[in-house]
């Protein structure tokens, strides 16, 4: 059911959206209503894949048999014997996750909020703590004699051999107040007329501080009572040799706005409202990096204002301020010394012998990322490696927090990975020479790395044999050669057994979903497939296997995408472009898309007739450095003209009728749709543009700021990237989808838009509003009428001239 009017669709979705089926068809015909249901008529695929501990089992999460929700299975190593696990001994297992002591026979890990300690030789768990309160970040001290973990964020020390708890840190809210101190002025002042007049009053007061100095020393030994104002404290590690404890306190701004996003459809009846973030410029969070000397009783704040660049003033404000460093001030004539910019330091991170420990740490424009040695005796930050973006930094491995990083064997060493080549590779740097060392170099990007038990060599996933296929691969410690265990063509999501001789990884390609593999951990092993997910339905039907390729961007840049074209293709024929979502995110590849009821409805249009272009755009993932920052300052740039150049593309080499061209995405891709309908109006005839930014100063601050900076400092970029400036110039068919209730793209920024469009008079627009769904959509009945309203605007506006 929905209402029109001369501008606006809007689908309010009952019972009767979710039973609309379409004539009978065969199995191996695809309808858009076969296409959008429940996901598991497709089958469901294994997911989070952990070992046992004693690697003779792979556990995974399956469900072939499309019950309500995943359970637990279990297999063994020669790929037989798959059983459901029971529920008793699903309560029984460890944490897949946790820390163990070197020799790796003992396991330290959190399960319910509770502290267990597993011995993995004889299967014995003990348990370490039985509360109503959570603890968490279980860890081993230095010596393994010991365990911390974190509880009401205090830390806490576990002794093995005798189970006595020690409590090492005591962080109170709000601020200590003096011996004796009143706050109060009246009665502050009447306690003081009471000292200074009356004798007995002083020399009794004189007594309590001294019999309570006396308790003080009697008593046993207590961590200093550290107050912290209304912050919050986070990361608190305690060194090696248990003298210090490093932690962060974290201050929430009070004046940041966070915008509402009502809720309608409830089962109380009343429109709910939902908190959701603040906007992009709006004050954010600071961080504090402290010291807390338990031998001194005293804490100390770490400071970065002698670390390189610390006062370096960002391109982008140098350019539109003409101003240096070292300013000068207009009111005085004096010089002004730049102020520190703002970081936060993440760590340490210490050596296996406990001797050194690093810190990574990162602007808050996220233009620079530091790594330094730390003395935490003295505070001292030494440079190790900066890494600087005059964009922003990000790559696979370096992420926003400490990112991968680690030591190499000779605890002198630190790995971690870098974009300084264009690429993200893996380094390390010695922190007493500060000599650094390029572990990998090429064309290609690593991640997930991970050293070997014996640190003698290097696992990790790379796309060196093509941008669009992840291979596993092993390399010796100091680098070299890099020797690729797997084989196939697509993507490997690889766990190693404890003892690292058995490999179990996911596999897909790209007309195949994920499924579960073991082998053994050796070139040329031979896989053995653990599950078959597909449901015969699925089967019936022969999924096209896209061709990927790559053509010329205007600025003569490799571009890649993914190809579905018509058997006969018919001349002059219609095309449509996805544009997927994310921005830094990558579809042209040749495993199975996340993207899959776009990747069917992709074959879904081919059968109809279309050639269907998917392009992996400037700022998509997998291709480097400069494709990532391509969109710096300029969204809707040359991210847009990638799509602009593909157009050409299907008209050029594939006979694609260039007044025949639609363009459709969702959230990022939404957003290009619009650009491209508002200021590239003779290219694409038609535009479906689904949970779309309209407006990128309406967007959140951790994902905006780094590509445009804040509204206040950078407006020209924001201008420049906001559809809602461009309305003016739609003339196709545009097709607007948005969820009433998505708490990432609000549907504020449709209804922005569509009052835009209102006011500039345009009528050849419609908007469809969902409801009940969030950002990701969830019901099949929503998936389902969205995508009959994407084909039906192709149906009309590409075939229909």
């Amino acid at each position: 059911m929905f209402f029109k009017s001369k501008a606006i669709v809007v689908a309010l979705f009952g019972m009767l959206a979710a039973g609309a089926v379409q004539a009978q068809t065969s199995s191996s015909e695809l309808t858009i209503e076969k296409i959008m249901r429940d996901p598991k008529w497709i089958g469901t695929s294994p997911s989070n894949i952990f070992w046992s501990e004693d690697g003779k089992k792979v556990y995974f999460n399956w469900n072939p048999d499309a019950t309500r929700k995943d359970s637990l299975y279990a297999v063994n190593t020669k790929g037989k014997e798959i059983k459901k696990v029971a529920a008793a001994e699903r309560r029984s297992l460890p944490s897949p996750y946790g820390a163990y002591n070197h020799a790796e026979t003992l396991k330290v890990y959190e399960k319910n909020g509770d502290i267990f300690l597993l011995d993995i030789k004889s299967g014995k768990v003990t348990q370490v703590t039985n509360t109503v309160e959570r603890e968490s970040n279980p860890n081993f001290t230095f010596d393994e004699r010991e365990v911390t973990f974190q509880k009401d964020n205090n830390l806490y020390l576990w002794c093995i051999a005798n189970g006595q708890l020690t409590q090492l840190t005591d962080f109170r809210k709000g601020k200590k107040q003096a011996e004796g101190e009143d706050k109060d002025p009246q009665r502050a002042w009447l306690r003081n007329q009471q000292l200074g007049l009356l004798t007995i009053v002083k020399e009794r007061e004189a007594d309590k501080a001294a019999l309570k100095k006396q308790q003080k020393a009697d008593a046993p030994g207590r961590p200093l009572d550290i107050y912290i104002d209304d912050k919050q404290v986070t990361s608190v590690v305690l060194s090696p040799d248990e003298r210090f404890i490093t932690y962060s306190l974290i201050s929430r701004p009070k004046s940041a706005k966070v915008a509402i996003v009502p809720d309608f459809v409830t089962s109380s009846g009343y429109t709910e409202d939902i908190n959701t973030r603040t906007k992009v410029g709006d004050a954010q969070s600071t961080y504090e990096f402290f010291v807390y000397d338990t031998r001194r009783d005293s804490t100390y704040a770490i400071s970065m204002k002698d670390v390189e660049g610390i006062y370096d003033v960002p391109t982008f404000l140098l350019e539109k301020n003409k101003k240096a460093t070292i300013a000068k001030d207009a009111a005085d004539g004096k010089t002004k010394k730049a102020e520190m910019r703002t970081t936060v330091i993440y760590g340490p991170v210490w050596s296996d012998n406990g001797k050194n420990a690093v810190v990574v740490a990162r602007s808050a424009d996220n233009k620079d990322r530091w790594i330094l040695s730390l003395d935490p005796a003295t505070g001292k930050l030494n440079l190790l490696d900066r890494q600087h973006d005059d964009a922003w930094i990000n790559g696979p491995g370096i992420g926003y927090g400490t990112g991968d990083i680690g030591w190499m064997p000779d605890n002198e060493s630190v790995w971690f990975q870098s974009e300084e080549s264009g690429y993200s590779h893996l380094y390390a740097v010695n922190v007493k020479t500060g000599k650094k060392k390029a572990l990998t170099s090429g064309k290609f990007e690593v991640s997930d790395v991970q050293l070997s038990d014996d640190k003698k060599h290097w696992y990790f996933t790379a796309n060196k044999v093509h941008p669009g296929e992840q291979h596993f691969y092993k390399m010796p410690v100091n680098g070299g050669s890099m020797e690729q265990l797997t084989t196939q063509p697509g993507a490997y999501e690889v766990t190693m057994s404890p003892d690292e001789k058995m490999l179990a990884f996911r596999y897909s390609y790209s007309n195949k979903p994920w499924e579960l593999y073991v082998m053994e951990n050796k070139k040329g092993a031979k896989p053995r497939q653990i599950t078959n997910s597909l449901t015969e339905e699925f089967k019936a039907y022969k999924w096209r296997e896209p061709e990927v390729i790559s053509f010329k961007a205007e600025d003569g840049v490799d571009v890649y995408a993914r190809l579905y074209q018509p058997k006969n293709a018919k001349a002059k024929g219609p095309a449509v472009i996805f544009v997927h979502g994310a921005g830094y995110l990558q579809n042209a590849h040749k495993w199975w898309s996340s993207y899959f009821r776009e990747y069917m409805f992709h074959n879904f249009l081919v059968d109809q007739g279309y050639t269907v272009l998917d392009i992996d755009y400037r700022g998509s993932a997998g291709y480097g450095r400069d494709v990532r920052t391509g969109i710096y300052q300029f969204m809707g740039g040359k991210d847009l003209s990638d799509h602009v150049d593909g157009a050409k593309l299907l008209v050029d080499k594939y006979n694609v009728d260039p007044k025949k061209i639609g363009i459709y995405g969702g959230s990022y891709g939404g957003f290009i749709t619009l650009m491209a309908m508002f200021t590239e109006p003779d290219v694409f005839a038609a535009g479906a543009a689904l949970r779309s930014v309209t407006d990128w100063a309406h967007y959140n601050h951790g994902y905006t700021s780094n590509i445009l900076n804040t509204p206040q400092t950078d407006s020209l970029a924001y201008a420049k990237s906001s559809p809602i400036y461009y309305a003016e110039g739609l003339k196709g068919a545009l097709l607007i989808c948005h969820g009433m209730v998505d708490t990432n793209v609000h549907f504020q920024d449709v209804v922005r838009l569509a009052q835009r469009l209102i006011e500039l008079g345009k009528d050849n627009w419609e908007l469809a509003v969902y409801p009940v769904e969030d950002h990701g959509f969830t019901e099949p009945a929503s998936w389902t009428d969205e995508y009959k309203r994407i084909y039906k605007l192709f149906e009309e506006n590409l075939k229909g001239k």
